[in-house]
Protein backbone atom coordinates (compact mmCIF):
# COMPACT_ATOMS: atom_id res chain seq x y z
CA UNK A 1 0.00 0.00 0.00
CA UNK A 2 1.53 3.20 -1.56
CA UNK A 3 5.31 1.58 -0.62
CA UNK A 4 4.65 1.79 3.23
CA UNK A 5 5.66 -1.71 5.06
CA UNK A 6 3.50 -2.88 8.02
CA UNK A 7 5.63 -0.61 10.44
CA UNK A 8 5.13 2.94 8.41
CA UNK A 9 0.82 1.78 8.73
CA UNK A 10 1.52 0.63 12.70
CA UNK A 11 3.47 4.01 13.35
CA UNK A 12 0.75 6.36 11.05
CA UNK A 13 -2.14 4.88 12.65
CA UNK A 14 -0.43 5.68 16.09
CA UNK A 15 0.14 9.40 15.62
CA UNK A 16 -3.67 9.25 14.28
CA UNK A 17 -4.76 8.00 17.83
CA UNK A 18 -2.52 10.55 19.64
CA UNK A 19 -3.20 13.42 17.12
CA UNK A 20 -7.34 12.94 16.47
CA UNK A 21 -8.13 10.96 19.38
CA UNK A 22 -10.33 7.79 19.34
CA UNK A 23 -13.56 9.49 19.42
CA UNK A 24 -12.73 12.23 16.51
CA UNK A 25 -10.71 9.50 14.17
CA UNK A 26 -13.80 7.81 12.39
CA UNK A 27 -14.65 11.20 11.22
CA UNK A 28 -11.55 12.14 10.43
CA UNK A 29 -11.09 8.90 8.11
CA UNK A 30 -14.52 9.47 6.48
CA UNK A 31 -13.92 12.85 5.87
CA UNK A 32 -10.52 12.07 4.18
CA UNK A 33 -12.73 8.94 2.22
CA UNK A 34 -15.24 11.68 0.92
CA UNK A 35 -11.99 14.15 -0.07
CA UNK A 36 -10.39 11.39 -2.22
CA UNK A 37 -13.68 10.19 -3.68
CA UNK A 38 -14.66 13.75 -4.85
CA UNK A 39 -10.89 14.30 -5.76
CA UNK A 40 -10.66 11.06 -8.04
CA UNK A 41 -14.68 12.63 -9.59
CA UNK A 42 -12.90 15.54 -10.72
CA UNK A 43 -10.14 14.02 -11.99
CA UNK A 44 -12.54 11.52 -14.45
CA UNK A 45 -14.42 13.67 -15.17
CA UNK A 46 -11.21 16.59 -16.07
CA UNK A 47 -10.19 13.25 -18.73
CA UNK A 48 -13.46 12.88 -19.99
CA UNK A 49 -13.88 16.32 -20.74
CA UNK A 50 -10.40 16.74 -22.37
CA UNK A 51 -11.12 13.41 -24.58
CA UNK A 52 -14.69 14.89 -25.56
CA UNK A 53 -12.77 18.00 -26.54
CA UNK A 54 -10.28 16.32 -28.82
CA UNK A 55 -12.44 14.47 -30.47
CA UNK A 56 -12.62 11.19 -32.29
CA UNK A 57 -9.44 11.53 -33.74
CA UNK A 58 -7.86 11.50 -30.16
CA UNK A 59 -9.59 8.56 -28.72
CA UNK A 60 -7.13 6.23 -27.72
CA UNK A 61 -5.39 9.41 -25.80
CA UNK A 62 -4.22 8.64 -22.39
CA UNK A 63 -3.46 11.45 -20.13
CA UNK A 64 -1.10 9.30 -18.20
CA UNK A 65 1.02 8.75 -21.51
CA UNK A 66 2.04 12.57 -20.76
CA UNK A 67 3.79 11.74 -17.81
CA UNK A 68 7.60 11.45 -19.31
CA UNK A 69 8.76 8.13 -17.66
CA UNK A 70 5.48 6.13 -19.60
CA UNK A 71 6.34 8.18 -22.82
CA UNK A 72 9.77 7.16 -23.07
CA UNK A 73 8.94 3.09 -22.33
CA UNK A 74 5.96 3.40 -24.34
CA UNK A 75 8.08 4.92 -27.46
CA UNK A 76 11.35 4.07 -27.20
CA UNK A 77 11.41 0.77 -24.63
CA UNK A 78 8.39 -1.79 -26.16
CA UNK A 79 8.28 -3.41 -29.42
CA UNK A 80 5.06 -2.06 -30.57
CA UNK A 81 6.18 -0.15 -33.50
CA UNK A 82 7.32 -2.87 -35.93
CA UNK A 83 10.91 -2.96 -34.56
CA UNK A 84 12.42 -6.48 -33.36
CA UNK A 85 15.79 -6.79 -31.77
CA UNK A 86 17.04 -3.35 -33.02
CA UNK A 87 16.06 -4.19 -36.27
CA UNK A 88 12.62 -3.26 -38.48
CA UNK A 89 10.57 -6.29 -38.46
CA UNK A 90 9.02 -5.31 -41.78
CA UNK A 91 11.00 -6.61 -45.20
CA UNK A 92 13.55 -4.39 -46.93
CA UNK A 93 12.13 -2.65 -50.26
CA UNK A 94 13.96 -3.58 -53.66
CA UNK A 95 15.28 0.07 -55.21
CA UNK A 96 12.99 1.09 -58.34
CA UNK A 97 16.08 0.62 -60.42
CA UNK A 98 19.08 -1.28 -60.04
CA UNK A 99 22.30 -0.61 -58.65
CA UNK A 100 24.97 0.30 -60.83
CA UNK A 101 27.50 -2.48 -61.52
CA UNK A 102 30.16 -1.03 -59.82
CA UNK A 103 28.40 0.21 -57.37
CA UNK A 104 29.32 3.28 -57.36
CA UNK A 105 28.58 6.26 -60.19
CA UNK A 106 32.31 7.16 -62.62
CA UNK A 107 33.24 10.05 -63.41
CA UNK A 108 30.96 12.25 -65.19
CA UNK A 109 28.09 9.15 -65.00
CA UNK A 110 24.79 10.83 -64.26
CA UNK A 111 22.60 9.20 -61.33
CA UNK A 112 19.53 7.00 -61.81
CA UNK A 113 16.25 9.71 -61.72
CA UNK A 114 13.11 8.10 -61.03
CA UNK A 115 10.14 10.75 -62.39
CA UNK A 116 6.90 9.14 -60.48
CA UNK A 117 9.00 9.32 -57.12
CA UNK A 118 9.07 13.05 -56.76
Amino acid sequence: MFGLGWLEVGALIIIALLVFGPEKLPQAAAQAGKTLRNLRRMANSARDDLRAGLGPEFSDFDPADLNPRNFVRKHLLEDDDGWKDGKPAVAEVEPAYPAPVGGELSVGEVPPYDNEAT
